[in-house]
């Protein structure tokens, strides 16, 4: 008898993308592309500054530079080839390319999971125990933390692979998606794919449900204690969760909706990926900086110092 991986006849697939309208394609390219540029150029600035300014080394400022450069990363995973699959008829992508974008997709995506939580324990130690906060949240246990969040989305991703690796693909080819992801893609196995669906859904599980009831539990632990601070106190504690909630929220919700129900063949499901894959990773750094004076100063000073530097030589 074969094996699973003795069967495997299929050495690329064809994505059904997001629209089949060549004028709407078109117009498409133009849109993600100025958004892929504005998500690079946004995040990029973010890294740049907090790398060179002085004034920005505290914890939540690693973290939140961590946190664009997933973003940068994330983004880059899915949407350059997106993009250019506006332009062509007959979209496709090879088994190996599928397989590494599954890959590093998951692998960014758990690792920006693992930061949020890192950076919603910042906010706890910063306004539930101030007076030890520098003791606490030490340069050394920050870096160890995002360490620990680019390592955590490498074991999750790799689980996720080497599952999907073991899968035969013998025809037909076209994945229903613009993207490689593992529902799709379970779809075209010949094979029955109930245990390995079950693992994934399992591992996915895990990290669609654990790090979500520690954010929550934090930023309720948070408004609990806010009550013990000032009115100046509490308005600037707030701001800065607000961002982090939001944050959250519109990574946590599109894709719990994708991942934490059965595999369907609902059309919608493409368009909500956009909205994690595509626009979530803008939106991060302007949700940041525009509630975060000290990031924007920081930032007009960066740059405003790097001009100079150029004009004078």
């Amino acid at each position: 008898m074969e094996s699973k991986a003795t069967i495997n006849n299929v050495t690329e697939f064809i994505f059904t993308g997001l629209f089949q309208d060549p004028g709407v394609q078109r117009v498409c390219f133009v849109l993600f592309l100025c958004v892929y540029l504005a998500t690079v150029v946004g995040n990029g600035l973010i890294v740049m500054t907090f790398s060179f300014s002085k004034s920005l080394h505290s914890p939540m400022y690693i973290f939140l530079s961590s946190l664009s450069l997933v973003e940068i990363c994330s983004s880059s995973t899915v949407v350059p080839k997106l993009i250019t699959d506006f332009l062509v008829r007959i979209k496709t992508i090879s088994l190996k390319g599928c397989l590494s974008q599954i890959f590093f997709f998951h692998y960014f995506a758990v690792a920006e999971i693992l930061l949020l939580v890192v950076m919603a324990y910042d906010r706890y130690v910063a306004i539930c125990k101030p007076l030890h906060y520098m003791n606490i949240m030490s340069h050394q246990l920050c870096h160890m933390m995002v360490a620990g969040s680019w390592l955590g989305g490498f074991f999750h991703s790799i689980i996720q692979v080497l599952i999907t690796m073991q899968l035969p693909f013998c025809g037909p080819n076209m994945i229903d998606h613009y993207f490689c992801d593992l529902h799709p893609l379970f779809k075209l196995a010949c094979s029955d794919t109930f245990v390995e669906g079950v693992i994934v859904s399992v591992n996915s599980g895990l990290i669609s449900v654990f790090p979500p009831l520690l954010l929550v539990s934090s930023y309720v632990i948070i408004l609990v204690n806010l009550r013990n601070h000032s009115a100046e106190g509490r308005h600037k504690a707030l701001s800065t969760c607000a961002s982090h909630i939001l944050v959250v929220v519109l990574f946590f919700g599109p894709a719990t909706f994708i991942y934490m129900r059965p595999s369907s063949s609902f059309t919608g499901d493409k368009l909500v990926a956009v909205f994690y894959t595509v626009i979530t990773p803008m939106l991060n750094p302007i949700i940041y900086t525009l509630r975060n004076a000290e990031v924007k100063n920081a930032m007009g000073k960066f740059w405003v110092k790097k001009e100079s530097s150029v004009v004078g030589k």
